[in-house]
């Protein structure tokens, strides 16, 4: 199939799950990536999911990496919608969050960070395929940012379904994870 295609059916999969079931879903992710081991990691760019979009719970996951790892770094990316392109703002504790005008919510001031300088990223998708690469919300916002972090980053989706097979069309353009957690499994690619 399509990301378009895979797009449309995944966004409705994701939406159909009930409150209670999603809650024991972002629980089981959140054991797996428990299993991970996060040597080297200092700094993470994560995102603030999207609540109607049925996105899982990041916060539980880099509320849960801020524990493990001292000294944790963690941005939020902010979107330009004229230009499709995205920055990396650290945040603290007295980041002021908006929301903007596509349910995305941003912090409003924070150090720009230097793509390099990111270990770790959460990519957010509807679906993966079996080598990694993903269907997210079709902008490619994620592509081109991560084009512009080192080789060695480590790229890591969750999802509450598994792989498909294979995205029929995937382009030069996508970079694929390195990882998948699902709630019964972590998938390397």
């Amino acid at each position: 199939m399509t990301k378009a295609e895979l797009r449309t059916i995944y966004k409705q999969m994701r939406l159909d799950i009930s409150s209670k079931e999603k809650l024991k879903l972002d629980d089981l992710l959140l054991l797996q990536l428990q299993t991970f081991i996060f040597e080297g990691i200092k700094t993470l760019l994560t995102y603030w999911p999207i609540a109607n979009m049925g996105e899982p719970n990041t916060h539980l996951f880099s509320g849960y990496l801020r524990h493990m790892v001292e000294g944790l770094q963690i941005m939020y990316p902010v979107s330009d919608f004229i230009n499709n392109t995205m920055q990396a703002k650290l945040i603290d504790e007295d980041t002021v969050y908006t929301t903007n005008s596509y349910g995305i919510t941003e912090p409003k001031t924070g150090e720009i960070i230097n793509p390099i300088n990111i270990d770790l990223v959460f990519v957010p998708l509807l679906v993966c395929d079996k080598q990694g690469y993903r269907v997210g919300y079709g902008k490619g916002f994620y592509d081109r940012f991560l084009n512009q972090c080192r080789a060695d980053v480590v790229l890591m989706g969750f999802s509450y379904f598994e792989p498909i097979e294979a995205i029929a069309d995937k382009n030069e353009f996508d970079i694929p994870l390195n990882f998948c957690i699902t709630p019964n499994e972590i998938y390397e690619f």
